[in-house]
């Protein structure tokens, strides 16, 4: 059974991803389709992969790795998951579906932890080469990911 930390001192962690997530859904919604779709020079991916990327990142590194079911389907899971690229363009649909699980996860994610839901954990080491061995520590590693990627987001922004 794992340790939990209190609601209180995840808090800040939790806030840093909501922060985090509404800053990547307004540079989302700043662009046209062909935007997100473009893939600049010099870039292996673009805009919405990036933001897709993020998402099931931190369904497979906080629920995959506790064994717990992701609220992303599969085939999410394989367009965005670690060693992927952009194969086909994004529709409007999805791109509305991403937005919308952006936001829902990052509650799902608070109220299920308050359940405290997590209970075990398959230790990971990150392709940043940092050694997860609990959830807590894949939620603050999850947001060093996602501000990454985020920067990448505003680089790509330059160039589209």
């Amino acid at each position: 059974m794992l340790t939990f930390v209190s609601m209180r001192d995840i808090h800040s962690d939790l806030q840093i991803l909501k922060v985090t997530r509404q800053n990547t859904i307004n540079l989302i919604k700043a662009h046209h389709l062909d935007q997100l779709n473009e893939i600049p020079s010099g870039f292996s991916n673009n805009l919405i992969w990036n933001f897709g990327h993020v998402i099931v990142t931190m369904q497979l590194l906080v629920y995959g790795l506790s064994g717990i079911k992701m609220y992303t389907d599969k085939e999410l899971v394989k367009s965005y998951r670690k060693g992927t690229k952009p194969t086909r363009k994004v529709h409007q649909n999805e791109v509305d579906e991403l937005i919308h699980l952006a936001l829902s996860t990052v509650s799902d994610l608070e109220k299920d932890y308050k359940e405290e839901l997590f209970q075990e954990f398959k230790i990971y080491t990150t392709s940043y080469n940092i050694t997860l061995t609990n959830v807590v520590e894949a939620i603050k590693f999850n947001n060093v990911h996602e501000a990454m990627h985020f920067g990448t987001c505003l680089a790509i922004k330059k160039f589209i």
